[in-house]
């Protein structure tokens, strides 16, 4: 069984027991969140696909924990003109792991 949820602004196939690091939620370590944004849930062979959410369908998640990503640099140059700008940016994101599929 997996399901298609939508959170940050993206879209993530989840299995249950899965760990999944996503956009940074305003949750404490140790809680459970919901995510009612499920757009697919295949069950054995039987497919459910919303319209654009699935109706009375939910994955339920426990935060693990809060962190940020590696660092990435963002250089900007154009040449002959003595211009570059170099700049660093760390994501922050969520570790959950899946604990429940609801249909």
């Amino acid at each position: 069984m997996y399901a298609v949820i939508e959170t940050g602004g993206k879209q993530h196939k989840v299995v249950e027991g899965e760990v999944l690091k996503i956009e940074k939620l305003d949750a404490e370590v140790g809680t459970e969140v919901t995510f009612d944004k499920v757009m697919l849930v295949k069950n054995n062979d039987q497919v459910t696909i919303g319209q654009p959410y699935v109706d009375n369908a939910s994955v339920t998640a426990e935060v693990l924990e809060q962190g940020k990503h590696k660092k990435i640099l963002v250089f900007k140059y154009k040449r002959k003109k003595n211009y570059q700008r170099k700049k660093g940016h760390r994501q922050l994101y969520t570790a959950v792991r899946i604990k429940a599929i609801a249909a």
